[in-house]
């Protein structure tokens, strides 16, 4: 049973240059908007474009004097499907959380892939819904609002309110790329599965 106080913890896995990091602090921007207390922080090693990465989030209350990797997260986001294979993304994973995966497969589908993993499975077309709406395929967006959908870390309307505010902040000379991140953050909270 978690304790009252526990912070929401939250483990990436991505592969270099797919958004992984960019998505992990952008959620916890997101939180902070919202009075919480935040980390957002990547594990670096020798990486490279391409190789595992992982990065982590703790979203709390209070203030958390913990400052290490998350070994026993609430959440794990896959960004990149391939990973499943390489990594053991279910490692130390709460029963009472999930793990969200894009892919364009049903959680059904994955289940067999997670072992003996018997929490939720959720899966979201990152990669469609990024190439619909950026015209590229930039995953960190789609399962960023998959993550906050999953989890109710934030609330809905307000992290969508928040990263509005955001992107028109970061993108004020390329109105184009606003209204295509909007699309994907919306989408994405309609459409990420749950199993």
């Amino acid at each position: 049973m978690k304790k009252a106080n526990k912070p929401v913890e939250i483990r990436w896995h991505g592969r270099g240059g797919q958004g992984a990091k960019t998505a992990c602090l952008l959620l916890a921007d997101a939180a902070f908007s919202s009075g919480k207390y935040v980390q957002g922080f990547p594990e670096y090693g020798p990486e490279r474009m391409g190789a595992p990465i992982t990065a982590y989030n703790r979203i709390s209350d209070e203030r958390c004097p913990v400052h290490s990797n998350i070994y026993e997260p609430d959440y794990v986001v896959v960004v990149d499907e391939t990973l499943l294979d390489a990594v053991d993304v279910t490692r130390g994973l709460s029963e009472e959380g999930a793990i969200i995966v894009n892919t364009p497969k049903r959680p059904e589908e994955i289940r067999p892939m997670l072992g003996d993993y018997a929490g939720k499975v959720c899966t979201i077309d990152a990669r469609a819904i990024s190439e619909q709406t950026l015209g590229k395929n930039f995953p960190n967006t789609p399962m960023l609002a998959a993550a906050v959908k999953i989890s109710g870390v934030v609330e809905a309307d307000k992290f969508v309110s928040d990263m509005e505010a955001s992107f028109k902040h970061k993108f004020a000379h390329k109105p184009q790329v606003i209204t295509g991140n909007m699309a994907a953050l919306t989408q994405s909270m309609k459409e990420v599965q749950v199993g």
